[in-house]
């Protein structure tokens, strides 16, 4: 899988932008803040509709404008497939394959596929388990696309549920009998839409850790172990069914329904899952060193990508972003090692040396005027 054509209208501080791609590697190269990660976070976009550096789309849309527009050509085996989605600000975003405009947005989802590493992602190792939850949905989405409206469908219940909490808690006992019938409906739904993420949530680790002890041995000693284990909400035990799932949600829900109330808050539900990564079983989260971070980071996008691969789509696009100057010499030559076996490599970098000469490829030069390609 490779993009042959990038166009950007109105996209974070692009104007207009043509790139013209090839298969192998492509350099975007120039000083901090002309506009590299933008071209790739567009990329990234594409396959996820989503930000790797913003939650929301606001952003993405240069000042003053009313939309931004992204499209693409696609190469997926002898197939070329013309992608472009329409952001806006606010409101409802849009999409077209070809000329045909697209009923749901999220039909889109699945033609690209594309793993961005960038100095970020120190955070999915470091930060708090929001960042790991995120991964793990942005993988699932990847994966399975029809679960983007899962977990769409789930954050608005888990939401709405918050805000009914917070207000029954407000209310004399005695006149808490509707807000206590709409709390049950939204319970009923929490356990459903939660079942749901919570098996895929463990189905995707449990596949995606067959590939990242192997990875992570790829930056780190062989003697190191590294794990990652899935704690969801309720404690599973063995392989429970969707169903299994749902009533020990329901039941949870049940149990800390009053303490809910008092505190406002949800309590159970996929918004309260982890994603443990440990070195030798103690936390990563305290106890890595900047190597084993950078090196654990590393490996869950690398196995990201090799569980995207599994699809049989050919291999998802990588894009390393300014991620070569924080590499020590040894985890970069293993990482140049690795990306020279993917089929389409995007990088940026702010210093031309900081690329290493194997993934020299094509070079395209960013400055405050444009961009030019080299040659």
């Amino acid at each position: 899988m490779w993009i042959s054509d990038l166009a950007l209208v109105d996209f974070r501080s692009h104007h207009e932008v043509v790139l013209r791609l090839e298969p192998g590697v492509t350099n975007l190269l120039g000083p901090n803040g002309v506009g590299k990660t933008n071209l790739v976070e567009a990329i990234g976009y594409l396959a996820s509709l989503s930000s790797h550096r913003v939650a929301a789309d606001l952003p993405l849309v240069r000042e003053g404008c009313s939309r931004a527009l992204v499209k693409a050509k696609v190469v997926r085996g002898d197939r070329a497939i013309q992608i472009a989605l329409e952001i806006k600000p606010s409101g409802a975003n849009h999409a077209w394959l070809g000329r045909n405009p697209v009923g749901r947005l999220a039909d889109v989802l699945g033609l690209v596929q594309a793993v961005v590493f960038a100095p970020e992602d120190l955070s999915l190792v470091k930060g708090g388990p929001d960042g790991r939850r995120d991964f793990m949905d942005w993988l699932l989405v990847q994966r399975r696309p029809a679960m983007i409206g899962v977990l769409r469908d789930c954050a608005k219940v888990i939401r709405q549920r918050g805000a009914l909490l917070k207000s029954i808690g407000q209310l004399p006992a005695s006149n808490r009998t509707s807000a206590q019938y709409t709390l049950e409906i939204f319970n009923e739904k929490l356990a459903e839409l939660g079942a749901l993420v919570t098996v895929q949530r463990a189905g995707l680790i449990h596949d995606l850790s067959r590939h990242l002890e192997t990875l992570y041995s790829a930056f780190a000693p062989a003697s190191d172990l590294v794990s990652a284990v899935y704690q969801p909400s309720v404690a599973l035990e063995g392989w429970p069914s969707q169903s299994q799932v749902q009533v020990m949600l329901a039941e949870q829900i049940k149990q800390v329904g009053e303490k809910e109330i008092q505190r406002g808050i949800n309590l159970v539900g996929p918004q309260r899952d982890e994603l443990a990564l440990a070195i030798h079983g103690r936390p990563a989260r305290g106890y890595a060193s900047h190597g084993e971070a950078w090196s654990l980071a590393l490996a869950l996008r690398l196995a990201s990508l090799e569980l995207l691969k599994e699809l049989g789509f050919g291999d998802p696009i990588l894009i390393l972003d300014d991620v070569f100057a924080e590499l020590d010499a040894t985890r970069r030559g293993r990482l140049v090692d690795l990306a020279c076996q993917v089929e389409q490599v995007i990088i940026t970098a702010a210093v031309e040396q900081d690329v290493p000469a194997a993934l020299s490829g094509t070079r395209y030069w960013l400055g405050r005027d444009g961009i030019r390609q080299e040659g």
